[in-house]
């Protein structure tokens, strides 16, 4: 940590004794600069970027959607006694397959329930697909404000959003994982809570896990299609491929040509080849995972 000087030593002692050192996951700065991310953070994830504005830049407000769901709301408990919610559309036949669907930052809006029902109809109906809401009914189309319930969250409560789904889907439930942005890490730290019930995890631009010791409890390869970006960057993503090879586990990537958030159809970035390339790749993947 960097310390001003003081001409007195008896103010540096007596504010030493006041406050404690902070300490980074990233090299130290001028205190008057813009604090830097923290790209291998696990605990702060992507929430330590939502001060950058360049980051922010990223997510343009969502365009409006008009959308007839085809699923329906749900309500299960939790493990710290509360209750969570999500949106579901249940396999056409009584199933132990289960997709957990994770949202972007703006929390569970419609896009992300279409995208669910896109994911049903396309594993024919055949397994059981939950978009978990990790907001606890906050929605937003405001980039500022979805920045503030990104950082706002506690790592407990969606813990025990994830695990409450966990108990909801049952013992024999086979669960295959996937999410975008915010979400794409969480399809993988959901991966990593299911243990040998997980069957798969599909992460677009989520940041991953770094832990090797967290990796190796993995149940599955992961699949990751990432952006071309200076926040979850090439670095990031090499160090994530070596740290699930240390671990022992499989990790199958590509970094897209596109900008973070390029598989959105709501963000006016959204690049519709890229998007079918990427979703392409991942329904090929969860259907392989889940037999349909």
């Amino acid at each position: 940590m960097n310390y001003f000087l003081i001409s007195s030593l008896s103010i540096v002692l007596s504010l030493l004794s006041v406050f404690q050192p902070i300490r980074y996951n990233a090299p130290a700065v001028n205190p008057v600069a813009a604090p830097m991310p923290m790209c291998h953070n696990d605990n702060e994830g992507m929430a330590a970027f939502v001060d950058d504005p360049k980051f922010v830049a990223l997510h343009p407000a969502p365009l409006p959607l008009d959308y007839a769901e085809m699923g329906s709301s749900v309500s299960f408990k939790t493990p710290d006694g509360k209750t969570a919610n999500g949106y579901m559309i249940k396999a056409k036949k009584k199933s132990n397959k289960w997709l957990f669907v994770y949202q972007e930052w703006w929390g569970l809006n419609d896009y992300i329930k279409k995208q669910s029902d896109i994911f049903y109809t396309d594993l024919g109906g055949a397994v059981n697909v939950i978009a978990l809401d990790m907001y606890d009914g906050k929605v937003t189309a405001d980039p500022k404000e979805a920045g503030g319930f990104m950082r706002g969250v506690q790592e407990a409560r969606l813990e025990s959003i994830v695990k409450g789904a966990m108990t909801m889907a049952g013992k024999k439930a086979k669960i295959a994982n996937v999410g975008w942005c915010f979400g794409g890490g969480w399809s993988l730290k959901s991966a990593i809570l299911g243990g040998k019930q997980t069957v798969g995890s599909v992460m677009y631009y989520g940041m991953p896990v770094q832990d090797v010791e967290k990796l190796k409890t993995l149940n599955s390869d992961v699949l990751g299609l990432f952006a071309t970006e200076e926040y979850i960057s090439k670095k990031v993503i090499e160090d994530f491929a070596a740290n699930m090879k240390t671990a022992g586990k499989s990790l199958n990537y590509k970094i897209f040509g596109g900008v973070h958030g390029f598989a959105n159809p709501s963000n006016a970035k959204h690049d519709p080849a890229m998007s079918k390339e990427a979703y392409d790749m991942a329904i090929g993947y969860l259907k392989q995972k889940f037999g349909v």
